[in-house]
């Protein structure tokens, strides 16, 4: 059993031989305390980055899964690119485009 009094920075508890007390200074205690902190934000910082790491593996799309090939919207027209050659190459050129 411990008794702290944080006005005067001292640890008092029982011993083999009495009462030991346990003192420090105003300085140390601010250094530790800013220690202390520092390793509980980087803590919160942690697990925040896990909850965000999990949130994200959740909503990523799967890259192996094939979406199919990619079909245009409606108003277009198809034209020949070259109609004197052997080959049917086509164009597709939008048909609600402004004349400008």
């Amino acid at each position: 059993m411990a008794v702290p009094n944080y006005t005067y920075l001292k640890l008092k508890m029982l011993g083999p031989r009495g009462v030991i007390t346990v003192g420090t200074s105003f300085q140390r205690a601010y250094e530790c305390e800013v220690e202390c902190c520092g390793h509980t934000s980087a803590v919160v910082a942690s697990k925040e980055l896990a909850t965000l790491k999990e949130e994200v593996a959740e909503k990523m799309p799967d890259a192996k899964k094939s979406t199919g090939s990619f079909e245009s919207a409606e108003g277009y027209k198809e034209v020949l690119v070259d109609p004197s050659s052997s080959k049917a190459k086509k164009v597709r050129n939008g048909t609600a485009l402004s004349s400008k």
